[in-house]
Parts: C-alpha cells; structure tokens; sequence
C-alpha cells in the first residue's frame, strides 16, 4: 500500500455546489483532469473551467431524470481499480479504462428535502444512489483513491496536495475514507428512520442513528472519560442548535443540564408569560413563571437557592438587561434563553467565562422524536415524553375539588414534575416551584426532601412559614401508600396531582378525603429514569 499517491484525474459529482469553483480551479491548476456530471459540469463550465462529461468516458447518455448516469463500468472500474494489482491493471488496458485518483461527492439533499416537510415521492427522489456507490467504491480503495463527501475538507484537500507536491498521504486517504463511510451511513440512517415513520413502523427490523460532529468534549462526565458531542441534523431548537455568544467551552455535563433547562423551559410558551428554568445535575432546582424575566428569574431562584449556585438557567423568551444584572449576582456555569438582547450581552461580558447560549427559539415539546439509550448489549428506543394532560383530563377523586388557583398551580406542578428524575414530588405555589424532591428511591423520601428543602429556604429567606403551606403538589406516579401523600399534606399542600392507578388508590382517597385535600388523577404517569 503505497504511502502517497498522485492525483491526475478527478470526479467532481456535487449537489451543494459550495465553493465547488475555487476548488475547481486550483485542482485545474496542478494539471488534475476534471470529470463531471449534469449540474456540476455546467457550473463549471459557466466559470470558464475545462471539464469532461462522465457521459463521454461512458459513451452512454444520462438517461431516466439522471438515475443512471455514474453506475457503469468505466466510473466504478476506474475508483476500484488496484493500482499494483497486474490482472487489474491488464483489465484497465483491455477495456480502455483510466483511473479515477480523486473523487468528490456530496449527495442528493435527502436531510433537507424531510425536514422541509416533503410529500413521500419526493423524499423517495430525493434518495441518491450513484453518490453512495461511488463513495463506497472510492473509500474501499482509499490506498489509491482519495475521496472527499464534505465541503469543510476542500481546504485540507488543498493544502495536503500542496504539502506532498500533488500527491496525497496514506494517513489523509484514510481519514477521508473513515468520514466517507460515516456519510453514507449517516445517510442510509436517514432514509431508513424516515421510511419507517412514513409507513408507520414502530418498531423496525433494525435501526440506526447517526450524528456530526459539533465539537470534541475535554472528557466526559469525569476526567477520565473520552466523550464529544454531535448533531442529529434535526435542527430541533435547543443546545445543539444554539450559538455561543461567550464563555468557557461547554463540557459534558453543561451539555447535558443545558438540554434539560431548556426542554422544560420550552414547556412554557411565551405567549403565556415569562418562564425561567435553574437546573442542577439534569434535574430543576427552581422553575417559575411571571409577569417579567426578572421575576420568574428571581422566584426559581428562591425555591432553592443553594442549588442554583452553579446551575444553567434558561428562558423562553429574550434575555434582557435587568434579569441579566439578577443573573450575575450568582455564579451561574451557562445561560441558555430563546433570545438575548444587546443590554444582556454587554452585561453578561464582565463575566467572560459565564456560558451565555442564545437557541432559535424554543423547542416544540409536544413533537414526536426518538430517543434512545445504551445498555450492555444493545440499546432501548423510544418516544420521547411528550404527553400531556389538559385540565379537561383531569378526574376529581375527592370530595372536595381544586379550586381554580389549586388548579392553575396542579398543572405547573405536572408540566414540572415531566422533568424530573423519578421518583419525583414538586411543590408549586402562584406558578412556582418551593419545593422538588428528585431521583429517590421511595416517593416518600422525595415528598420529605422537597419539605425539608422548603423549610431551609423560608428560613434563608426570613418567611414565617415554608412555602409549601397551601401549595400544589405533583406526583409523577401514583403514590403506592398513603404516606408520602400524608407528607405532602404535613407540608402544607392543600391539593394533590398524581395518575392514580395504584392497586391502593381508595386507601389512599380516603386519606387524601380526611386531610381536606383535594386529588386529581391524571391517568398518565411521567416517569423519567
């Protein structure tokens, strides 16, 4: 396997036709012949670039829309073709076949065509097939051939046929080859996932996910973790599809609370108010709504405040100067806000290593997507929670009902309560959370922690009493026993939140009727692992 080969003779086949010219050009100028199909060979043809129809090397038209045009002999013998193999070389000379050194390929814009909302038979013409066969080709026999699918690696290209005197290295081919393969797959994956949507296949034979590669992570969620972070292409509003106005590189675990923050904060939509979302190790710590950003900021602030010492905020609508003035009074690690004024910006600035994101808007939660997780030997695919409960929904179990604020304060509690780790209790109160108990491993524990964090915030904060007191609690699964909705009742809640379900559920009904509290069921549980 020879470590540098020369590069004579190129293919360039591209949909996204992305600085295709200057890279034309400066392969023309090393004396590269350059080979093209349909749209790519006009372009360049219109920038005054010497280029040869594939069509001419074939002797055979493009025909049927441009489907067969590249899958022929003459292009797949000249990619696949063992340079230092005698019976293949004889075989180029038999069939008058010449060697391809370089190909450069992008593919038919499949992503884009699905995400535009496409009918079926457009996704399915949109579906490239000469492209991949190509890239597979060319990438197999990366010892010779060099093959490019991205427009980022045009400058690379360049420079590596510049370094090696028009010649290309062992290592780049390889490299090349790797990011090939990974584009085909990641396309393949594409159309695959969206197949199986379009005929309403839940649960197909085999399923693949693939990413891009946004940036490489200093580690993962301890030092001594690889990790890197990746784009589905989705676009969905979000972490990955922000922008970084300032601050320190995100690590792992940013990445991860980021998401979280900001997938609860788009529960809430602007329209409805401010919202504000403070979260610690993937679970919130404080969610509020009110009338300005500045005052959701600063009553999530107030549910936990110990927590939100180091925390990522997000918001659901533009981060302006007042709340980022609040904001920096506390070491915050990221603030994530579907927009940020220039007042914020210029504020945000005396804290050069405070990661300010600003995301296109917030996400649409009620949206199906998959999701998936590893687990030893395999993964586990499925739906995102996205299901919700109106108040029409909702079935009274008690003989007293909720009032209209217990009941205003029931549905912030269970929109909360979707976002924290299971087992999950969240006290609300005027739309706010007072208290959030997370992640235990009895429903009473998670009712007695939420309680007792409240009581050292009434202290810290001077109250007479916690919170808690008339407040609204959620229970993002039914209550197996009496006693954690016993404790919920001893904190001050008034009325109850939970699926209902239990084998129980009268037992814990009647307990709910002697406290004087008032009980919906929801008929649907949250939980989150």
């Amino acid at each position: 396997m020879p470590n540098t080969t020369p590069i004579r003779r190129a293919l360039l086949s591209v949909s996204d036709k992305t600085g295709l010219v200057d890279l034309a050009r400066a392969l023309v100028a090393r004396d590269i012949e350059i080979l093209s199909t349909g749209g790519t060979a006009q372009a360049l043809r219109d920038a005054d670039i010497a280029v040869t129809d594939v069509a001419e090397v074939t002797k055979f038209p493009e025909m049927m829309d441009g489907r067969v045009k590249t899958l022929h002999p003459m292009v797949h013998g000249a990619l696949l073709a063992q340079r230092d193999n005698d019976d293949h070389v004889a075989a180029m000379f038999q069939h008058d076949i010449k060697a391809i050194d370089l190909l450069i390929v992008n593919l038919y814009p499949f992503e884009e065509t699905v995400a535009k909302g496409a009918d079926y038979d457009t996704c399915i013409e949109n579906i490239d097939i000469g492209g991949p066969a190509m890239i597979r080709a060319a990438a197999k026999n990366h010892a010779f051939v060099t093959v490019v699918v991205d427009t980022e690696d045009y400058d690379a290209l360049l420079a590596e046929l510049e370094q090696n005197d028009g010649r290309t290295s062992l290592g780049f081919r390889r490299r090349m080859a790797q990011n090939a393969y990974a584009r085909t797959g990641a396309y393949d994956a594409a159309v695959s996932t969206w197949m199986a949507e379009a005929i309403e296949e839940p649960t197909p034979r085999r399923r693949v996910f693939s990413g891009t590669l946004a940036q490489p992570l200093r580690y993962g969620e301890n030092s001594h973790q690889a990790a890197a972070f990746y784009r589905d292409g989705s676009g969905r509003p979000g972490v990955a599809a922000s922008w970084q106005i300032q601050g320190k590189d995100l690590s792992y675990n940013n990445i991860n609370d980021t998401d979280a923050a900001f997938e609860l904060v788009s529960e809430f939509l602007p329209r409805d108010g401010a919202a504000c979302v403070i979260v610690k190790h993937a679970n919130p710590c404080g969610v509020a709504t009110g009338a300005r950003l500045i005052d959701a900021y600063r009553r999530a602030v107030d549910c936990d405040r110990t927590s939100a010492f180091g925390g990522i905020v997000a918001f659901n609508s533009t981060l302006d100067g007042e709340t980022a003035e609040a904001i920096i009074e506390t070491f915050t690690e990221v603030v994530i806000a579907a927009g940020v004024d220039q007042a914020a910006k210029d504020i945000f600035a005396s804290k050069p290593n405070l990661r300010l994101l600003q995301a296109p808007g917030i996400a649409n939660t009620a949206e199906p997507r998959l999701g998936w997780k590893q687990v030893s030997g395999g993964f586990l695919v499925q739906n995102f929670d996205s299901g919700r409960v109106e108040q029409t929904d909702l079935k009274v179990v008690t003989e007293r009902a909720p009032t209209e604020d217990e009941m205003r304060d029931l549905m912030f509690a269970w929109t909360v309560a979707k976002h924290v780790k299971s087992n999950a209790i969240v006290y609300a109160k005027d739309r706010a959370t007072v208290g959030v108990g997370a992640g235990q491993m009895s429903r009473l524990d998670s009712a007695m922690i939420a309680a007792r964090k409240a009581e050292r915030m009434a202290e810290a904060l001077g109250l007479p009493e916690p919170l808690t007191r008339g407040s609204a609690v959620a229970s993002d699964a039914f209550f197996p026993f009496a006693d954690g909705l016993m404790e919920a009742a001893a904190a001050g809640a008034t009325s109850v939140i939970q699926p209902g379900g239990s084998m129980r559920d009268e037992e814990v009904i009647a307990a709910a009727d002697e406290a004087g509290l008032a009980m919906v069921f929801t008929g649907m549980r949250h939980f989150r692992h």
